[in-house]
């Protein structure tokens, strides 16, 4: 099964000419209507696209086409350039505890809450969110490919200056907690 699935919404005939050349397609298609969109939880597709000839205002995720007949070959690149949208978007957002980290725009977010922050703290969140607990050492080569025998406070820094801007956006004092196996987020 191909983890790319395109919902045609109300158009048979689209349907019909895109089953017909399925085989040679690189998603699953599907024909959709109102009652089976109602049904269907998207939440369970990693990567969907709908497509439809009909309005797109009410439906995420969706490709409208209004000018057909339109050459396949046009309509299968618009379809996979979508499906790479989606992709690219949905790699992009990874949860960092209770907040959403955007890597595209480097911002974190709490709801509609947002800051900036910059590539190194990015940074710093992924390696010590993916390793758990982290000492100061491993951050100091693998963040910033500092030898472990130079005495530096950047990883200090730029830590107490993520603290601080985290405190200060979110009210957040318990972001990034230390104990004395190293740094973690709480």
């Amino acid at each position: 099964m191909s983890s790319k699935n395109l919902f045609i919404y109300n158009s048979t005939k689209l349907f019909e000419i895109l089953n017909e050349i399925k085989m040679h397609l690189n998603f699953e298609v599907s024909y959709i209507d109102k009652k089976d969109y109602q049904k269907i939880d998207f939440k369970d597709f990693k990567n969907y696209l709908v497509i439809t000839t009909d309005s797109c205002e009410k439906i995420n995720n969706c490709l409208m086409i209004d000018k057909l007949p339109e050459k396949i070959t046009k309509l299968i690149e618009k379809i996979n350039l979508n499906f790479l949208r989606n992709q690219f978007n949905n790699q992009s957002e990874i949860k960092v505890g209770k907040y959403l980290l955007d890597l595209n725009s480097r911002k974190i977010n709490l709801g509609k809450i947002y800051l900036d922050l910059t590539e190194k703290e990015c940074d710093l969140m992924l390696f010590i969110q993916t390793n758990k607990k982290v000492n100061l050492k491993t951050l100091q080569k693998n963040v910033w490919g500092y030898s472990s025998d130079l005495e530096t406070h950047t990883v200090e820094t730029h830590i107490y200056r993520l603290r601080k801007k985290m405190l200060e956006t979110f009210k957040d004092d318990n972001f990034i907690k230390y104990d004395k196996k190293g740094y973690f987020l709480n």
